[in-house]
């Protein structure tokens, strides 16, 4: 069930966070290297939408089920110049075909979603054969006393940042969901430690085993 905190709050507590110079930085550096049909996971408020190529762009879809904050990313879309077909969808089930996307993208969304595997397979179902899954996604620290803090945390944490877990491991859930990483990059962002470890990099569809 939608809280009004869900509806009418937690949409702009998370487009602040996720507005940080830090992040905004991460984005740029990656979401301008999508290219072709293009899916978003996790479109959000759409504080992606302004660093994409549009000379590279064939069509972009962003998938999120948070309905509330599509008004933001229509908003942002439309400064950026962009059409995006917006979906009210969970990432665990995409409408589209087999091998449909060139890129997909997702950015700051596997943590909060419910099963992160299932929609990594989705996503893998969606990409074509050569296409690429672009990724920046904060997740488990290297450090031990990091880690001891992002589990005490997520219990307490989740309910108040919709659902976002702290502690989860993205190289695992990666090779989980059928993907291989071409490149990956690892390291803290400025924040507390807990919250701010980010890896970011890109992954193919790893051979069927």
């Amino acid at each position: 069930m939608t809280t009004a905190y869900d509806r009418y709050v937690l949409p702009y507590l998370i487009d602040v966070a996720c507005g940080m110079k830090a992040i905004q930085h991460q984005r740029g550096e990656l979401v301008s290297q999508a290219r072709g049909r293009v899916l978003e996971i996790g479109i959000g408020t759409g504080r992606n939408l302004p660093f994409y190529d549009k000379a590279k762009l064939e069509s972009l879809c962003g998938l999120d089920p948070a309905a509330q904050m599509h008004s933001l990313a229509r908003k942002r879309a439309r400064r950026a110049q962009l059409d995006v077909e917006l979906l009210t969808l969970p990432a665990e089930w995409i409408p589209a075909d087999d091998a449909s996307f060139d890129t997909v993208l997702s950015t700051f969304t596997l943590c909060t979603i419910p099963d992160a595997v299932a929609a990594l397979r989705e996503m893998r179902r969606v990409l074509k054969p050569d296409g690429v899954l672009l990724f920046c996604e904060h997740g488990l620290a290297p450090d031990a006393d990091v880690r001891r803090w992002q589990d005490r945390l997520t219990p307490v944490w989740k309910p108040i940042a919709g659902g976002c877990h702290l502690n989860r491991d993205i190289p695992a859930l990666l090779a989980a969901g059928g993907f291989e990483t071409i490149t990956i990059e690892a390291d803290y962002l400025k924040g507390p430690r807990p919250m701010t470890y980010v890896y970011r990099g890109s992954a193919r569809r790893a051979a069927p085993q």
